[in-house]
């Protein structure tokens, strides 16, 4: 989780969401709610695909998987914060980013 120059409304956006989420889940916690957060890097979607090779190829040089998500990635991994496998797991952020954030 970070952000670029030129960026400041979309990074505090997101420094937003995780505060929130954090917060929240504090708060209800002691109700048996679970407040997580998926934080997606680079996701394939319609507007992506518009992009240049050249474009692509800055983007995923930095990403250590070197590829976008697939939407399908992203989703599995909002199911398992609704299952009962994660019900031990609340206040947390997980960054599905192909090793961007580490």
């Amino acid at each position: 989780l970070g952000g670029n120059a030129g960026q400041v409304n979309y990074s505090s956006s997101k420094a937003g969401i995780v505060g929130l989420t954090r917060s929240l889940a504090r708060e209800l916690a002691s109700r048996n709610v679970f407040v997580n957060c998926v934080a997606p890097g680079f996701v394939e979607t319609d507007m992506t695909d518009k992009l240049t090779d050249e474009q692509k190829a800055s983007f995923f040089g930095n990403i250590p998987m070197k590829r976008a998500a697939r939407p399908d990635e992203i989703a599995s991994v909002v199911s398992f914060f609704m299952a009962q496998e994660s019900s031990y797991i609340t206040g947390q952020v997980l960054n599905v980013d192909g090793g961007l954030a580490m």
